[in-house]
This record gives C-alpha cells, sequence and structure tokens, in this order.
C-alpha cells in the first residue's frame, strides 16, 4: 500500500512539471496563423530540417510572368542587332562620310547637296556595314572567342547559328542591292565591283601586316560611288585624291583601334598595322595624316572650293594632331576614345565642303576650267575704199 502512494506523488510531480514546461515554452513561441502552420508540405524534404514557425515553410511561388509577343521578337531580334552592330553606330558613321564628302563636292556651285542621294547613301551605309560585319564574323568565329573584347559576339558565343548568319547576310544584302539599285547604271556596276573588298578584307589579317589598307579601300568606295551617282561618271581629278585620302585617314583609326586587341592578336596569330608599327605609331599616323591633308587640297583644288573648305581642313589636321600625340597605345580604353573620336572629323570636313560650295560662284567655277588668257580687241580695220581708176 505505502509502495502504490508512493508511485502515485510521484506522477503527480511529473504531470505537474510536465505541464509547467510546456506551458512556459509555448508562451516563448511566436504566434502564428494557421494557415502558416499548415503550410503546404507536398514538396517538403523529410531529409532537411524543417522549421514549422517560418513562412518559407511554405513552397507556393508566384507564376512566372508570360512574356508578350513583341517582348519575345525583341528577344530573338537582339542577337542578330547585335551581330550587325546596331548598338556601335560608329562604324556607320565613318562608312557613311566619304559618301557625303563626294556628293557635296559634286553639289554646282551655290547649291546644297542632294539630300535625297544623301539619305539613300546613310540608309545604305547602314546595311553594308552590317553586311560587312556579318561576313567578318562569319570569317572571324574562331578568333573572336579567343579575344577578350568579341568573346561575346553572337557568332563567338553560340547565340547564332552559322546557318542562320548566313541567311540572315542574304537578306542584308538583298537591301543592300534594293538601295543600289535606285542609283544610275554607271553606280550600280561601281557599287557591286567593291564587294569583293567587302568579301576578302577580314582574311588579310591571316596574310598580311596590312589589313587597314584594304579595309580603307573598301571603307572609302564611297568617295568614287557618290560623284558617280549625282554626275553620272566619276571626276578622277576630285575623287581620286579625295579616295586616297580617305584611305589614309581609315588607316590611322583603325590602326588606333588596333592597339585594343594587340596582346590577344600576338597570342593568336593575325596581324595588323598596329603590330607592324609597334613604337612607331606615332610616326607611321602622322605620315598618313599629312599625306591624307595632302590629298583633301589637290581635291578642293580641283572644285574650286573657298576658304570654309580649306579652314575646314585645317581644323581636321589639327585633330587628327591632337588624335595621334595624346594617344597612349598600351592603354585600351584611350584607344577606343580616340578611335570614337573620329566621327568628329567626318562631320567637320563634309560641314567645311557644304559651305565652300554655298560661297562658289559660277564665274570662280568658270576661271578655273578655262585658260587664263588676256581678251584683246579685235584689229581687223576695214580697207578705205579706193577711188576707181580713170582710163583716159
Amino acid at each position: 500500500m505505502y509502495a502504490l502512494r508512493h508511485l502515485r506523488l510521484q506522477s503527480a510531480r511529473h504531470f505537474r512539471s510536465s505541464y509547467a514546461a510546456t506551458a512556459t515554452t509555448k508562451h516563448m513561441l511566436p504566434r502564428q496563423p494557421a494557415r502558416v502552420l499548415i503550410g503546404d508540405w507536398s514538396n517538403w524534404d523529410k531529409s532537411q530540417p524543417q522549421d514549422v514557425y517560418s513562412r518559407s515553410a511554405s513552397t507556393s511561388t508566384e507564376p512566372e510572368k508570360l512574356k508578350t509577343p513583341l517582348q519575345e521578337l525583341v528577344s530573338a531580334a537582339k542577337p542578330y542587332a547585335q551581330l550587325m552592330r546596331i548598338d556601335r553606330p560608329i562604324g556607320t558613321y565613318l562608312l557613311f562620310w566619304p559618301c557625303a564628302w563626294s556628293i557635296a563636292l559634286s553639289a554646282d556651285a551655290g547649291c546644297w547637296p542632294d539630300l535625297t542621294m544623301l539619305g539613300l547613301f546613310g540608309t545604305g551605309a547602314l546595311i553594308m556595314r552590317g553586311a560587312g560585319c556579318t561576313i567578318n564574323d562569319l570569317w572571324d568565329k574562331d578568333i573572336d572567342a579567343k579575344v577578350e573584347r568579341t568573346k561575346l559576339r553572337p557568332l563567338a558565343s553560340g547565340q547564332i547559328s552559322q546557318f542562320d548568319a548566313i541567311v540572315f547576310l542574304s537578306a542584308q544584302l538583298s537591301l543592300g542591292l534594293l538601295v543600289l539599285v535606285q542609283l544610275n547604271w554607271q553606280s550600280i556596276l561601281l557599287g557591286a565591283s567593291s564587294l569583293g573588298l567587302v568579301i576578302t578584307y577580314p582574311l588579310m589579317k591571316r596574310v598580311t601586316y596590312w589589313p587597314q589598307l584594304v579595309l580603307g579601300m573598301a571603307f572609302n568606295w564611297g568617295a568614287l560611288l557618290g560623284w558617280c551617282a549625282t554626275q553620272g561618271s566619276v571626276n578622277l581629278a576630285a575623287c581620286l585624291p579625295l579616295y586616297l585620302s580617305g584611305v589614309c585617314w581609315t588607316i590611322v583609326y583603325d590602326t588606333i583601334y588596333a592597339h585594343q586587341d594587340k596582346l590577344d592578336d600576338l597570342q593568336i596569330g593575325v596581324k595588323s598595322t598596329a603590330l607592324r608599327f609597334g613604337d612607331n605609331t606615332k610616326a607611321w599616323l602622322s605620315g598618313f595624316t599629312a599625306a591624307m591633308l595632302t590629298g583633301l587640297s589637290a581635291a578642293g583644288w580641283a572644285c574650286d572650293q573657298t576658304v570654309p573648305y580649306y579652314a575646314a581642313v585645317g581644323i581636321v589636321g589639327a585633330h587628327l594632331v591632337q588624335q595621334i600625340y595624346s594617344l597612349n597605345i598600351d592603354n585600351p580604353s584611350d584607344c577606343a576614345k580616340k578611335f570614337l573620336s573620329n566621327h568628329q572629323v567626318g562631320l567637320i570636313l563634309f560641314l567645311g565642303i557644304v559651305l565652300g560650295t554655298l560661297l562658289k560662284s559660277d564665274e570662280t567655277k568658270k576661271q578655273r576650267q578655262s585658260p587664263l588668257t588676256t581678251s584683246t580687241t579685235s584689229s581687223y580695220v576695214p580697207a578705205l575704199p579706193q577711188k576707181p581708176e580713170v582710163i583716159s
């Protein structure tokens, strides 16, 4: 009897102590709504400890937002826009300016350049620059993947397949042809003949240290084509020095551009004028700048240009000298900055041509075309009538 009573007392004490501990713990726990405690346990991983009082226990997530058709179209088109460098328009500007120079130089004295032609050549520059980039990336897909600056290009990174790029290139060339056929037949033939340079340029870096020369020949073809489109033929006295000046200009700015990748180019084994000139880059670029300014002066003389044109040529020369002598060829950021500033060179010269042409007079133009001769009055003196002889 005594043992049974002792057992009851022990059980009662244990019950009271357990109840007190449970009550204390209950008051210490944060109050949670029933929906949180219940939660969604369908995906519960039993191997991981779970906190039943945490909102993160519920694995319900918001449904993903569906893309609209417009957003899907933009996402699909983005790699192709990057392939044709829509986000980097500097190449389009550099391709357009030689065309604009030629069109403006061919304008009649006192007249504005043909705005329709400027619009057509601007559209063509946008399309054909994109086509050139596509061709370049098709050739250099494996090389671009090894260069830090180019490894994220759509073809090198695998965003676009080679077949898709070829189809896209066909569409670009078709649009370019559509623009070209708006010109006269002489211009169509002349424009089509430049396609060989566009296709072969990317290969030149594999065989010569002068790929920038071939690029200049392709990029400045508009200096010939613009005059032909407005006049029906090419005036070599004006267009040839303009074209050669553009080639020298391209060598200057693209050599600066190539210095960004010279370390990668050395490792891969491709060539450029940046590697050819090396530490003598500034001296070489100074020589090409002098040749460019000489050619522009010759083109202006052939076209009877006036003071604004030659003032613009002087400003262009000062701009290029500042570029060259402040250039740090071992600083990629500085090289990129100098390269981009060449857009200003093209614009300054274009404005100079337009203003110079507006100030030209027809008399000045005729004076250049005709030899200088001193006018003399006619020395013809009519004979005096003689008296008839009288026969006696």
